[in-house]
């Protein structure tokens, strides 16, 4: 059963280096993540619905190509596009801020790193990649997925609000009715009691 839990995250794999890229990949489906991989930042952009010229503050227009993923990890030495690049047009697009991140580079610079991880970043690894590296991606995954399902509960709830609200809303407004009409909802209904037959039959008598 883990498996398929697992099987269930897709990856998005960006490097420019070919043997990086089977590396990677290779170490990913071992995981039992499924994997989709790029050689350069515009292309995954493009697999993300996002053009490369396109402006982060603006709301990005739903792309054909577009796949869904979990997780996208990237090297940060590319030509065109670094990773770091990558990174800013993502946490900048509003249908992607929530993906998680990760740069990757066979250069230790604490600079480049706290750069990234600043940038948001999830993790900042040294190449080359190993399996126990790809083992605390899950976590960054689970968070994203539960970050997909809280717009939807949230909307249901906020339905549910209004439903009952719209609800007291009526309630509210037929006792008021009642009220301008000099009626309190609870003489709306005859009430009767053993003093009141007992006047009734006595004038009734006389």
């Amino acid at each position: 059963m883990a498996v398929d839990r697992e099987a269930q995250f897709h990856v998005l794999a960006v490097d420019d280096s070919l043997i990086d890229r089977k590396l990677i990949e290779r170490l990913l489906k071992t995981s039992s993540y499924q994997v989709t991989t790029v050689d350069s930042g515009s292309k995954a952009l493009e697999l993300l619905g996002l053009r490369e010229d396109q402006d982060i503050s603006s709301p990005s227009s739903p792309d054909k190509n577009e796949i869904a993923v979990n997780l996208v990890i990237t090297d940060y030495c590319m030509p065109g596009m670094t990773g770091y690049d990558l990174l800013k047009k993502i946490k900048g697009s509003s249908s992607l801020k929530d993906v998680p991140v990760v740069i990757m580079s066979s250069e230790n610079v604490p600079s480049r790193i706290n750069r990234c991880l600043e940038g948001g970043a999830e993790e900042f690894f040294l190449k080359p990649i190993q399996l126990s590296d790809l083992i605390r991606l899950r976590p960054y995954m689970l968070k994203g997925k539960l970050k997909e399902q809280q717009p939807s509960q949230h909307q249901e709830t906020n339905s549910s609000t209004i439903s009952s609200c719209s609800s007291n809303n009526n309630s509210k407004s037929n006792k008021r009715k009642a009220m301008d009409e000099g009626l309190s909802p609870e003489k709306t209904r005859p009430r009767f009691s053993s003093s009141s037959l007992a006047l009734v039959s006595y004038e009734e008598t006389a």
